[in-house]
């Protein structure tokens, strides 16, 4: 049972699926963009083809890479107090929460804001790439993309912005603050790689992986 956001649809019968509420095993059609599979028996969904395709995935992994870049590379704040001008980045407040012993906490942040958003970005080149460029599946890509879908709940930018914001609001009495270009990069940052979660149609990218030369 199909519904389609076009209407009609084609179904080209290629692969078996199970049915995740009521274990009904069917055959697999394929979809057209906008379209959704239901379970014939209960009526649940079972995928939908998104209308984006994976040049907009990758149009926004470039994007968010650039800006993760920046978001290390620049300063988040600049605090003037009474006359003294200091600036934090993202990596120097690792380095100074690690140095006053929080050594716990510096991980976690270094893993939510730098290490995992990396990791998931280099990921998704590694699997798409070949794929968008050559028709081409890179060597252990199913592994790889497989890992990138485990990384994205630890790839947490808007927890950090979440943070970010409380600790201008109770620094606003005390100094005066000039947001930085990071803070400007980690915002478009959090829009980006939500966004890109959005738009990437897991469906498409395995068929793509499964229809690949290796």
């Amino acid at each position: 049972m199909m519904e389609s956001c076009a209407g009609e649809y084609a179904v080209a019968e290629y692969a078996l699926v199970a049915c995740h509420d009521c274990d009904l095993l069917f055959r697999k059609p394929r979809l057209r963009p906008g379209q959704k599979a239901r379970c014939p028996r209960c009526g649940a969904v079972l995928f939908q083809r998104k209308r984006s395709g994976m040049d907009q995935s990758l149009a926004l992994a470039c994007t968010s890479l650039v800006l993760f870049i920046l978001a290390n590379a620049y300063p988040l704040l600049r605090m003037n107090i009474a006359g003294r001008v200091q600036e934090g980045s993202l990596l120097t407040g690792i380095e100074e929460l690690y140095s006053q012993g929080y050594w716990e906490i510096s991980v976690l942040v270094f893993v939510v804001t730098f290490l995992a958003p990396l990791a998931k970005m280099l990921c998704l080149f590694y699997v798409l790439l070949p794929l968008w460029l050559f028709g081409r599946r890179a060597p252990k890509a199913e592994r790889v993309f497989r890992w990138m879908e485990q990384l994205s709940p630890w790839a947490m930018t808007e927890v950090f912005m979440l943070g970010i914001l409380v600790a201008v609001v109770k620094l606003a009495d005390l100094a005066a603050l000039t947001p930085g270009i990071a803070l400007y990069s980690f915002a478009g940052l959090m829009v980006t790689m939500a966004a890109g979660d959005a738009m990437l149609d897991d469906h498409e990218v395995w068929e793509r992986l499964e229809a690949a030369d290796g």
